[in-house]
């Protein structure tokens, strides 16, 4: 987020997330309202918050309102992506994710990489790992087409183990933000580049 923190994502778990408090995945303030219900909650480990994490039923979908290449639809397509990446760090399922993203992205490659291998649903992640977007600005289309960037995200406190055997890692509370660059694929947008840095 970070790549789940770069290094203590990577270390200790980009989710990256990324990886972020106002606007939650469930609120409509986020322009996404969540109408699945859970399916089921994972435990919470030793350390963690006590809020459990909530298992999704499916991938988020496109809202209405990431359709088209203007502005606005950028914002709320990178708003998406988040989505995207807390369903990715849940399930370990980083098709959606994927085919959101530019082939070329190295940011994007890493996150997908790492939530593969450790996600809530593997017991890799527990607690507030997901990511929440609260703010975008700074968006310009450059001369090439592509829209760049800032987001400020949060991600409560949540522990993070690579193997099984390994003794989880907490992760504090912190803010990241994501330097993005989005590009057109057809006739929406992708994520071309994000880069986390902690606040």
């Amino acid at each position: 987020m970070t790549i789940r923190n770069k290094s203590a994502f990577l270390a200790a778990a980009c989710f990256s997330a990324l990886l972020l408090s106002a606007c939650g995945p469930g609120s409509p303030e986020a322009g996404r309202p969540n109408t699945a219900p859970p399916s089921g909650t994972a435990p919470t480990a030793p350390g963690s918050s006590s809020t459990p994490t909530v298992t999704p039923t499916g991938p988020p979908q496109r809202p209405a309102a990431a359709n088209g290449l203007t502005l606005p639809a950028a914002d709320a397509f990178y708003r998406y992506y988040i989505d995207l990446r807390n369903y990715a760090a849940r399930t370990g399922d980083t098709a959606p994710l994927v085919a959101e993203s530019e082939a070329g992205c190295e940011g994007c490659k890493e996150y997908i990489d790492y939530v593969k291998k450790v996600n809530a649903a593997n017991g890799g992640m527990t607690g507030e790992f997901d990511e929440k977007v609260k703010d975008v600005y700074q968006l310009a289309r450059g001369s090439t087409g592509r829209v760049g960037g800032k987001a400020l995200l949060a991600v409560g406190k949540y522990t993070v183990k690579e193997s099984p055997s390994e003794k989880p890692a907490i992760v504090q509370p912190a803010e990241y933000i994501d330097s993005i660059a989005l590009s057109a694929s057809g006739e929406n947008w992708v994520m071309y580049e994000t880069d986390l840095a902690e606040q």
